[in-house]
Parts: C-alpha cells; sequence; structure tokens
C-alpha cells in the first residue's frame, strides 16, 4: 500500500498546537513501526513539499521548515514531480470542479495520484473526500487516518 503524504498531515506532524497533532503523531508511527525493515509505504510531492516548507516557515519557523526537509531526506521519502501531463490533467479538475475550492495543488496532486493508481492519501483536508474520478466520477480517495 502506498500512502500520499498531504501539506495538512505533515503541518499536522511538526506542530505540536495543531488540532490534528496526535492523530498524525500516532497514525504515522503505527506506519513506521509497521515496516522497520522496509521503507514506511510514504510519498509525496515536489509541490507539496514546497507548499508544507512556506506554512511550516510562516507559522513555525525557518527552522522548522529546513527540520521538515531534513526529514524527509533521511527517512528516503520519495517526492514526485507533476508531469505534463498531470498539469493538463490538473486544469481538466478545476474545471469539472467549479463549486470546489481546490487548489493547484490539490488538483496537480489528485491528477498525480489518479495516474499512478494510489488511492489512499494520509490527509485532513476535506478535499480529498469531495474529490471523485474514474468513469462517470464514481471513486474515491481514501483519506488516512479514517
Amino acid at each position: 500500500m502506498t500512502i500520499l503524504v498531504d501539506t495538512g498531515a505533515w503541518y499536522a506532524l511538526a506542530d505540536v498546537s495543531d488540532l490534528h497533532h496526535e492523530e498524525a503523531r500516532d497514525f504515522y508511527a503505527v506506519q513506521v513501526e509497521s515496516r522497520r525493515v522496509e521503507l514506511p509505504p510514504f510519498l509525496t510531492t515536489d509541490l507539496i513539499v514546497a507548499e508544507t516548507c512556506a506554512l511550516l516557515h510562516a507559522h513555525l519557523g525557518r527552522q522548522a521548515a529546513l527540520t521538515f526537509w531534513g526529514a524527509l531526506r533521511e527517512m528516503r521519502i520519495p517526492v514526485l514531480a507533476p508531469d505534463p501531463v498531470d498539469l493538463e490533467a490538473a486544469w481538466r479538475i478545476a474545471e469539472a470542479f467549479p463549486d470546489q475550492a481546490f487548489s493547484f495543488v490539490d488538483c496537480a496532486t489528485f491528477a498525480m495520484m489518479e495516474r499512478l493508481g494510489i488511492n489512499d492519501a494520509f490527509a485532513f483536508d476535506s478535499h480529498f473526500l469531495v474529490y471523485r474520478f474514474g468513469h462517470g466520477r464514481q471513486r474515491a480517495f481514501r483519506r488516512l487516518p479514517q
């Protein structure tokens, strides 16, 4: 199982005052502990890393952003970049959901998850529950922890 980690989850792990900190910490710890020998199933995107670094820097300071970045490197969390097809798909997602406040990062993330067949997201963003994809927009991502 591969789990994409979204900005809100990374932020919740870093900020002890975040509403979701304990839930994020516990979920992350279980995932890491259950895979002592192999790498955790997490991956993220360069857009999410940039968004998380900016958020951490703005709210917790530069050192928090650097600590996060260093932890990604140390844990060897794969950081994926969108392909041109993902950016085009992201535009189509934004157009298909005019009543939603999906950000550029949200749309690009959804497009990448679809292309790569990733169904699970470690996230607290309700957009992962709203977005539908596939034939007739019948499919949904699974947001973890539940």
